[in-house]
């Protein structure tokens, strides 16, 4: 695997680090595979049981490297915009669909595709202080790495439409406010509390845990008939798991549970 992207575990925990502070973390090519790579590896890996993904240096990640972008523009390649189809959507797929409980530590700025990653996931804890802008329009280009999708489901419709048409940058806070973060804690603590958020998750029923995220994913596109009928399939599966009955049997026991993921 590239050093642009690092990939460590601790116990049940991985964390994908994306490694280019000189750059602050902008996406090249080499960088995008290196970071599919690592999530498929996370994805692979059943002792796996809860993800953190963050920055190294001052930013979390300012989305694609527009050096290399204009380079490749420059030279006639196809390769600046087919990155959609052949490096976001795989990744954000990759990410959004990851059975696991998965942890975004925005240590600094998150900008465009940057700010895609991070709505892909299911928690964000963001730093003091940091900036973030969806970017896109700034450039000329719409929305990609999912945000017409994330976006609007985390902040609502028009303020998600407000944010991508102008592009400006919003504050730590102005995120929290709106719903995009769970949380903000300072700058040099961001990684251990979103390591600690995952420790915690990675003990809970991650059966169930797989069952809830992909619940809401159906939802999110389907009528109350069809999401009622999801909810039984998936209630089903969720109850004939091992971590449910002995989830009951502690309940009744009067004492805490233990889960094991199966």
């Amino acid at each position: 695997m590239s050093d642009l992207v690092l990939l460590e575990r601790a116990g049940a925990v991985a964390t994908i680090t994306l490694n280019r502070p000189e750059g602050m973390n902008a996406l090249t090519v080499e960088a995008k595979l290196a970071l599919l790579d690592a999530v498929r590896a996370v994805r692979d890996d059943v002792g796996v049981r809860a993800l953190v993904l963050t920055g190294s240096g001052r930013a979390f990640c300012v989305g694609q490297d527009l050096r290399e972008h204009a380079a490749l523009l420059e030279a006639g390649s196809d390769a600046p915009l087919a990155t959609v189809r052949d490096h976001y959507n795989p990744l954000v797929t990759m990410l959004a669909e990851l059975p696991i409980p998965t942890i975004a530590a925005i240590n600094g700025t998150a900008a465009g595709a940057g700010l895609g990653i991070a709505c892909a996931l299911d928690f964000r804890i963001g730093a003091a202080g940091a900036r973030y802008t969806t970017a896109f329009a700034g450039i000329g280009l719409t929305a990609d790495s999912g945000l017409s999708w994330s976006l609007p489901r985390l902040v609502g419709a028009g303020r998600a439409q407000a944010l991508l048409l102008l592009a400006e940058p919003f504050t730590t806070e102005q995120a929290l406010e709106m719903g995009l973060l769970n949380a903000v804690v300072a700058p040099e603590a961001v990684l251990a509390a979103a390591s600690e958020l995952a420790v915690r998750l990675a003990a809970g029923p991650t059966a169930a845990y797989a069952c809830i995220k992909e619940s809401v994913r159906f939802s999110a596109g389907a009528p109350l008939i069809e999401a009622l009928a999801k909810e039984d399939e998936l209630q089903t599966r969720a109850g004939d798991t091992a971590d449910h009955r002995a989830a009951v049997q502690s309940f009744l026991a009067k004492q805490p549970p233990v889960f094991s993921g199966r």
